[in-house]
């Protein structure tokens, strides 16, 4: 039986599609507090009422986070426990929380932690792309331009990539990383992880496009999609040097641009320099 300790705040994960994966302490731990700080509170009351659970449940979003932190904090301090889940997974995983976890950290309330599902962590775990160093990436900018420029930005990246995306923007999205990674880089899609229709497609970025694009089932749902890191680290640095170069040189001389880029790169100034086809300014 969980001990609910009065004045702290647990972070709980919910089940992020497959009821049966909460937890039994994370079931307890629901029970137990004053009140919840939830998402969205009408999911989460779905979620109460399917274990049977009553607790009072007070809304915590993105909207007014920074306003009722405080708020809460002093409910902790005065000795109340409660609980803060988001709409399905781990708390502040590309989800709201972190400002109240910051706060109540900052005023010497205990923040405790109740592990479960988490959907980057679920299609990590099944996608066979190496693990041991991964850069979780969350959604990418709505607009293309500017998911594009920071596709850009992470095309040399070593570690492999972890991205979540929503149906709506699933299919031009995949176009993107295929224009931006190129179409042979190694790429795992999860779709509805631990729920009826999940699915996890395993190939290429390429491949993995195709079948989403002549597959209309394949754009529903909640999607993690796993990429593979760059697998050469000297192309890894002269193409951060050859970004980095492209941004400097229209602000200084193409020689000067080229030697910043290279300190601050580690690339070959001379391969920066030469590539350009600049030999006099």
């Amino acid at each position: 039986m969980a001990v609910i300790e009065a004045g702290t705040l647990y972070v709980v994960a919910t089940p992020i599609g497959n009821l049966a994966d909460l937890s039994p302490r994370a079931r307890e731990v629901l029970a137990g507090v004053a009140a919840i700080c939830a998402e969205d509170t009408r999911h989460t009351r779905q979620l109460l009422v399917a274990f049977g659970l009553d607790r009072p449940l007070l809304a915590l979003h993105e909207h007014n986070e920074g306003e009722i932190a405080g708020r809460i904090v002093e409910r902790l301090r005065a000795g109340d426990a409660l609980a803060l889940v988001s709409d399905a997974g781990t708390p502040l995983v590309s989800d709201p929380g972190y400002r109240l976890v910051r706060e109540a950290r900052m005023a010497g309330v205990k923040v405790s932690p109740v592990p479960g599902a988490c959907a980057a962590i679920a299609a990590l775990s099944v996608a066979g792309i190496p693990s041991d160093r991964f850069c979780f990436e969350g959604f990418l900018p709505a607009k293309p331009g500017a998911r594009r420029e920071r596709l850009q930005a992470l095309a040399r990246e070593t570690r492999t990539l972890v991205f979540y995306e929503s149906s709506h923007r699933i299919e031009e999205s995949l176009a993107d990383f295929v224009s931006v990674f190129g179409a042979a880089r190694e790429a795992v899609l999860a779709r509805e992880l631990s729920k009826l229709f999940e699915t996890v497609l395993g190939d290429t970025l390429g491949e993995v496009a195709r079948r989403v694009g002549a597959d209309p089932n394949q754009r529903k749902g909640e999607f993690v999609l796993i990429v593979r890191g760059c697998e050469n680290d000297a192309a890894a640095v002269l193409a951060e040097g050859q970004r980095l170069y492209a941004k400097l040189v229209e602000h200084m001389k193409p020689s000067q641009a080229a030697k910043l880029a290279a300190d601050l790169t580690g690339a070959s100034r001379k391969a920066l320099y030469g590539e350009t086809g600049q030999g006099q300014e």
